[in-house]
């Protein structure tokens, strides 16, 4: 395209023709584009500035809150409320609602909407972050980009009964802008300079960037590298697959191949692996009474679904063992 021809369109034509040179299928949301990007780009910025010197209480708490907000994430939006894989006692979903507004995510609601339509229409057109468009949609640029027709008429089919009929989870999600920006901004970071006096752009560094940043893409990587890469012991047919590195950083999420052929299962996997902490921390609110029900595939319903659709790989885990042997 010339200068001359690009400087008589408007600049709304400009960014319709440029988007659909790009071949999107979906509008660009500009805001939440140049939002996301500049939010990063500070973020490495302020990092390089001001992380170090750092005193290793803000290293330890950033550690803490990375795994809180991932159980908040896990064990809360992901098992609970989407699968209802385990049901939990008040004390346990406040803990939860608590973890997961740390985490900075849309609301609950939002994030149920979503992974259900993921799961009914799992990468299609219809699947909000479909793994066929490529590893950068599925990973962050759907977030980027408005929904497309076939995804918002899915979404009319996705029963929300449950999350619509709760109560607290009314509450939370009429207040949630606000509770997010309290728990995953302003108290983590006030922490920090009240009780150790940290310097605070350091603890800014340390909490609004680098573990929520952390956070953020270890949770989308469930969407991308556990679509692209891995094996497939119980579902061939499907994209979702198995992949280690994507576990390890969402403590236990990554075993996506397991989890779509049963996401009624509480652990999503089949085995115990040291890193599926998530299953570790449910296991641990059972025993203190705020977790029951849990839900989990049989051994006869995973050899009869592995038998019949895997691609034959065989599931060994050297350092780790069958987490049904544990509970």
């Amino acid at each position: 395209m010339g200068w001359g021809k690009m400087k008589s369109k408007s600049f709304p034509e400009f960014l319709s023709s440029f988007e659909k040179s790009l071949g999107y299928k979906n509008d660009i949301k500009w805001i939440s584009f140049i939002a996301i990007t500049l939010y990063h780009v500070l973020g490495v910025y302020w990092s390089y500035r001001y992380a170090f010197p750092v005193k290793w209480q803000t290293v330890v708490f950033a550690l803490i809150m990375y795994i809180a907000t991932g159980f908040g994430i896990t064990g809360g939006a992901h098992r609970l409320w989407t699968h209802r894989a385990y049901k939990a006692k008040l004390p346990l979903k406040l803990f939860l609602m608590m973890c997961f507004a740390s985490a900075g995510q849309n609301s609950i609601k939002q994030w149920v909407r979503d992974h259900r339509i993921h799961h009914k229409f799992s990468d299609t057109d219809a699947d909000p972050h479909n793994a066929n468009r490529g590893l950068f949609f599925s990973h962050i640029g759907w977030l980027m980009m408005k929904k497309n027709d076939k995804v918002l008429q899915a979404g009319k089919q996705i029963d929300m009964s449950d999350i619509d009929s709760d109560l607290y989870l009314q509450i939370f999600e009429k207040y949630f802008n606000y509770i997010k920006l309290l728990f995953c901004y302003i108290l983590p970071t006030s922490l920090s300079i009240w009780l150790w006096v940290e310097n605070w752009r350091c603890a800014v560094a340390w909490q609004c960037f680098i573990r929520f940043l952390s956070m953020f893409h270890s949770e989308l990587t469930v969407n991308s590298l556990a679509h692209a890469y891995g094996y497939k012991p119980y579902n061939k047919n499907i994209i979702p697959a198995e992949n280690r590195f994507v576990a390890t950083c969402t403590f236990g999420e990554g075993w996506h191949n397991y989890h779509h052929a049963f996401p009624f299962d509480y652990k999503a996997a089949e085995h115990f692996d040291f890193f599926n902490w998530g299953t570790r921390f449910i296991q641990f609110f059972e025993k203190i009474g705020w977790a029951y029900d849990l839900k989990q595939a049989t051994p006869e319903m995973i050899n009869s679904i592995a038998n019949r659709l895997g691609d034959g790989t065989p599931v060994h885990f050297p350092i780790g063992e069958n987490l049904k042997q544990k509970i």
